[in-house]
């Protein structure tokens, strides 16, 4: 039996939306989710290299619904530019979790934190700060892994996702 994680499952949809960097714009577009039912389950935003436009990436738990729908929602608001809907057969998404984890078998710890390319940020007698950049799932099997060594704080910032570069032509 395989366990599916948390973070995939078929309802969920990633939409890129690029808008213009305005006052209100990102309450918007949160807001018409939230009128609509729909469930935003990560939500990550920054300006793109034109500080006048920002990039928000979405992630949306959309069951029985066509995501088509919310695009045109969304194209109808006021400051956005662009919608795209990200496949993941033609997308690469990323990342980024921080998490202060118990020290108390630093070693055992340490291999682990290596299989997974974490990087140790800082650490004290009884607590390591751990930076890890990764797939979603591969964040999921980290933190699991983490919680035998006793996390004390974790965060993550939520996806973001490009085309790949084959999906782009």
């Amino acid at each position: 039996m395989t366990s599916t994680s948390q973070h995939e499952s078929a309802d969920l949809h990633i939409l890129t939306v690029t808008v213009q960097n305005k006052f209100g714009v990102l309450a918007r577009v949160a807001g018409l989710f939230g009128r609509r039912g729909f469930n935003i389950f990560s939500l990550a935003v920054a300006p793109t290299d034109d500080p006048d436009v920002s990039r928000i990436t979405i992630v949306v738990d959309v069951h029985n619904t066509d995501v088509s729908q919310i695009a045109k929602q969304l194209n109808k608001l006021i400051n956005v530019l662009e919608i795209c809907e990200l496949s993941r057969s033609e997308s690469i998404e990323r990342e980024l979790m921080l998490a202060h984890v118990g020290s108390a078998r630093r070693v055992e710890l340490e291999e682990a934190l290596a299989a997974f390319d974490a990087e140790i940020l800082e650490a004290s007698d009884d607590l390591i700060l751990i930076s890890l950049t990764d797939t979603p799932d591969r964040l999921d099997a980290c933190t699991a892994m983490l919680r035998e060594h006793g996390i004390h704080d974790l965060q993550r910032t939520g996806r973001i996702a490009v085309s790949k570069l084959s999906a782009t032509g």
